[in-house]
């Protein structure tokens, strides 16, 4: 069961993929086009992380962690035995902290983009 909304591996390894994309040297991806292959080479099947996929699952981890509060938050309500008032706040909670994190990081990528737009060419 993953506690974090925000999967830490994913997020190494795409840390790591940029790393690794900024240390090819220029003239690489200039001689083999935008994608870095040739025309005569395939791409080839590896493990990259697609950043698409990584926001989209992480977007999703934050909604089901606040579906999952309102969930227990209507069930003790309703009078149910099962959920306590301890496990409606630990679960509002973790859904506050994992969009809290969310905010953060979409702040971040808005400030990069605006840095990057905002540059001379």
């Amino acid at each position: 069961m993953k506690t974090s909304a925000i999967d830490s591996g994913r997020i190494e390894a795409m840390l790591a993929q940029l790393k690794a994309a900024a240390q090819k040297p220029a003239t690489d991806t200039a001689m083999h086009g935008i994608s870095g292959n040739s025309p005569a080479q395939k791409p080839q099947a590896s493990n990259r992380v697609d950043f698409a996929d990584v926001l989209k699952s992480s977007i999703s981890q934050v909604n089901q962690a606040q579906v999952k509060a309102e969930e227990l938050g209507q069930s003790f309500a309703m009078g149910d035995d099962k959920v306590s008032l301890s496990d409606v706040m630990v679960a509002g909670q973790k859904a506050n902290i994992s969009l809290q994190a969310t905010i953060q990081v979409r702040n971040r990528l808005v400030s990069a983009y605006q840095d990057i737009m905002n540059m001379q060419v």
